[in-house]
């Protein structure tokens, strides 16, 4: 009974841990992209599939440079190998979700980033590189 205890907490911990490396990969992005971003804004819409996949790409490569960082896993893997790539995009990108709401509730305009298909597909881009890649 402690062991599964033990796997639960292990398994809460790398997803918390994960999920804190992906937020703050896409608070970096958003800034960037607020910063500069700035002198092209343009009031045409993006087509949503061009961007989803441009965030993809941007998470790949935000997770190749976190291996620079962090090569080995954050935590001890679990049992449930994987299970960052489908828990963590998930809260990630409603973490997102949630600066982006927070964010116009205060008038500030918001990048795509900011929700939670775009912070989504950018987290688990990040999470499977981390996944196939983690020494």
């Amino acid at each position: 009974m402690d062991e599964f205890f033990l796997n639960l907490l292990v398994i809460l911990a790398e997803t918390i841990g994960e999920v804190f490396l992906e937020v703050f990969g896409e608070a970096i992005i958003a800034l960037l992209l607020r910063a500069i971003g700035e002198p092209f804004v343009d009031s045409r819409p993006v087509n949503p599939l061009l961007a989803g996949v441009g965030y993809f790409l941007l998470g790949l490569i935000a997770g190749g440079l976190s291996l620079l960082i962090f090569p080995h896993p954050l935590v001890r893997p679990s049992r449930v190998h994987g299970i960052s790539l489908v828990v963590s995009p998930l809260v990630t990108g409603c973490v997102m979700s949630l600066i982006g709401a927070i964010l116009r509730r205060h008038g500030k305009r918001t990048t795509q980033i900011e929700s939670f298909g775009y912070g989504y597909v950018f987290a688990f881009g990040m999470a499977l590189i981390r996944f196939f890649f983690v020494k």
